[in-house]
């Protein structure tokens, strides 16, 4: 029940991005892009920083009743947006729906306290699979508003798009309130507040909370950025971008299942290791842009002065001295064959004419280098799906570190790092623009992740390491000695 609820509330989570971007393209509402980044934004921000607040009280009262209350409030706003009609007007109920982000909060909470240590990983990452969510209405709502506004001849039929979410939500809430159990974790005595916020001045909860940022803000931020990469990059239609993008998004929410039983199965740590090179390594590879370079090559200087007597594109000649001349090699159809690497091609062209005097050293024919690199959809979207992969396995393999460090503070610690992790889909897209506008290359997103995934990647390492020589000081040496010890001796008698 808790994952069926968190993919109803995941895909209202998700609503504006599609239905702002029809009203704005459909000229129904005139807002700039600033205005359309914020309306998106609004709801993942909202759903980001209560997710905190909203784990505090599912720690108090239990996952049954707040889970229900969050639904319930968010179908209110979502009936509101079928009302807006303006900037303000969306902007407002987008703070209200936004709340169905923090059902994740929620869910992890209650979801966790029905299982074991050693299940908790699989528990939650099946839990997590209503990521999917993101998908449905990436793919679904595009479709529904077609069918809602006949194709656009009835344009104001997109109000029906938040009453039918509306209604989701309500009737998700009430078949969860009827179908659950009431359960909240037993601290032994009511703790107060600050009891319930100690976790926070822990740096290894902010940790934790920095690998979230990553791998659910970045999913969560590419969801949203992708549609506008395919577009401008390669020239596709929205509906295939949209299709593309769906390739990322769908499987990154169903493969978190995976991600936790793996979780349970090796080890979080031993996950997040592979999760983390992983990332950095893929989107090192989409870091170079698609690109069609003229640069100077080797050129051909005159070995003495004279006078150029005959120029040809394979030949030039001074006095009775010839110069042989790399011809220009056909181009070739680039675009109609797949090209993993960088292809480049070499020519001579020749700067003199004839009858111009030259002097020795003098150059005469320049040399030409084109550099092409396809950037292949098809390639890209491939590593796409890598990142797509590795980001929900990542997030299963997160929240499993938290369940074992912080079994009876998972609202709390489940809380924040869901707040860091909701903050980078806000954060992540409005970087990506500025990036964008100051270097002009889309690709400057994966440049981020790879900085970022390298970022944790270290962190991680430098504390396996001093947990190492803190706990087991005579093996940490042993392992960075030249010439270690064996780890055990032969006793013989």
């Amino acid at each position: 029940m808790n994952t069926i609820a968190f993919t109803v509330c995941f895909a209202a989570w998700m609503m504006n991005g599609v239905l702002v971007t029809f009203l704005v393209g459909n000229r129904v509402f005139a807002f700039d892009k600033a205005e359309m980044g914020w309306l998106i934004g609004i709801p993942v921000l909202t759903g980001s920083i209560f997710r905190l607040p909203v784990g505090v009280l599912t720690d108090k009262y239990g996952g049954r009743i707040v889970y229900t209350g969050v639904m319930l409030v968010s179908a209110a706003a979502c009936f509101l947006a079928s009302y807006a009609d303006s900037f303000w007007g969306f902007f407002f109920a987008g703070l209200g729906f936004g709340l169905a982000g923090t059902s994740f909060a929620v869910g992890i909470a209650y979801t966790s306290i029905w299982y074991p240590t050693h299940q908790q990983g699989t528990a939650l990452g099946i839990f997590g699979a209503g990521n999917a969510g993101a998908a449905l209405t990436s793919m679904g709502a595009p479709l529904v508003l077609g069918w809602l506004t006949a194709g656009g001849a009835n344009l104001d039929g997109w109000r029906n798009l938040p009453r039918l979410y509306a209604a989701s939500l309500l009737a998700m809430a009430v078949i969860f309130w009827l179908l659950t159990f009431s359960r909240k974790v037993d601290h032994g005595h009511e703790l107060t507040l600050r009891e319930r916020l100690a976790p926070l001045a822990i740096v290894q909860v902010w940790r934790f909370g920095l690998y979230y940022f990553l791998v659910f803000g970045g999913f969560v931020a590419l969801a949203q950025w992708l549609i506008p990469y395919y577009v401008n990059v390669y020239t596709v239609s929205v509906a295939t971008a949209g299709f593309l993008a769906s390739v990322f998004t769908l499987p990154s929410g169903v493969i978190r299942a995976l991600g936790g039983w793996c979780s349970d199965r090796f080890g979080a740590r031993t996950v997040m290791y592979w999760v983390l090179g992983g990332c950095a390594a893929a989107s090192l590879a989409l870091v170079v842009p698609r690109m069609d370079i003229y640069a100077p090559g080797e050129g051909i200087m005159a070995d003495s002065s004279g006078v150029v007597t005959e120029v040809t594109p394979t030949r030039v000649v001074i006095g009775d001295v010839g110069y042989a001349l790399r011809p220009e090699p056909e181009m070739g159809a680039f675009d109609d064959r797949t090209l993993v690497f960088p292809t480049s091609r070499y020519w001579q062209e020749a700067v003199v004419e004839p009858g111009q005097e030259v002097a020795r050293r003098e150059l005469i024919a320049r040399g030409v280098t084109h550099v092409y690199f396809q950037a292949n959809v098809w390639i890209f979207t491939v590593l796409a799906f890598i990142v797509g992969i590795l980001m929900g396995i990542g997030k299963a393999a997160v929240y499993k570190h938290i369940a074992t460090y912080f079994p009876k503070d998972v609202a709390v610690v489940g809380g924040v790092v869901g707040v860091l992790g909701g903050l980078g889909g806000f954060v992540c897209p409005i970087l990506f623009g500025y990036l964008l506008r100051g270097t002009g290359l889309w690709t400057t997103c994966w440049m981020f992740f790879f900085v970022l995934s390298l970022v944790c990647l270290v962190w991680m390492q430098v504390v396996v390491k001093r947990m190492l020589s803190e706990r087991a000081p005579r093996f940490a040496q042993q392992i960075e000695s030249p010439h270690p010890e064996p780890a055990y001796r032969e006793v013989t008698s």
